[in-house]
């Protein structure tokens, strides 16, 4: 890759993967961003996960629980917790491999403005069967105890509103200029080729 900032878009890819890719362009030296969290996909039915989260909820450290381990709820964090299990976050390298990682729910300010990529290598579509189960993190996320789920789809409504009217806007001018090109099109088109136009 090798780009300044990676941004991806996390929505419909299978989270362990997702994750196993990502931790290895991180050690690499790319900068990733990752957004939509909410909307990744775990493989299996909701309620055996559920039930798996649920399990991971019981441990804890049975003197003084603040001592950890400590259960995220969000979604970006319980992606970026998954991410920090495959990279050796414990040495310098490891760290630093971590602070060129940031995870959101949605797709806040400066990112819905960027080109967002998907992994091909771990979409859902192309690595689950189909007819397989299969839950979104997001509904797993607001079940064991997140509280932002309806801001978050209420901030994504209003960013989509927002992108269709860019879009709309971007059509009409790519339209525009369509005609026009067509319309002086012709006379000096054989000249110009000449010269490498």
């Amino acid at each position: 890759m090798f780009e300044k900032v990676v941004v991806i878009d996390c929505k419909n890819h299978l989270l362990g993967r997702l994750a196993s890719i990502i931790a290895k362009e991180l050690l690499c030296g790319q900068r990733v961003v990752c957004v939509r969290c909410e909307d990744i996909n775990i493989s299996g039915s909701f309620y055996r996960n559920k039930l798996k989260y649920l399990d991971k909820l019981r441990k804890r450290t049975n003197t003084n629980p603040q001592h950890g381990p400590f259960h995220f709820r969000a979604p970006s964090r319980i992606f970026y917790r998954c991410i920090r299990g495959m990279i050796p976050h414990k040495t310098h390298r490891g760290k630093c491999a971590m602070e060129r990682l940031k995870c959101f729910e949605g797709i806040p300010a400066p990112y819905d403005k960027q080109k967002r990529m998907v992994v091909p290598d771990a979409f859902r579509v192309t690595r689950l069967k189909p007819g397989r189960r299969f839950c979104v993190l997001g509904r797993i996320s607001h079940e064991i105890g997140w509280k932002q789920k309806e801001v978050v789809e209420r901030l994504e409504a209003k960013r989509k509103a927002q992108a269709q009217v860019y879009y709309d806007t971007k059509k009409a001018l790519l339209a525009k200029q369509a005609t026009a090109a067509s319309a002086t099109s012709g006379k000096f088109d054989e000249t110009l080729a000449k010269f490498g136009y």
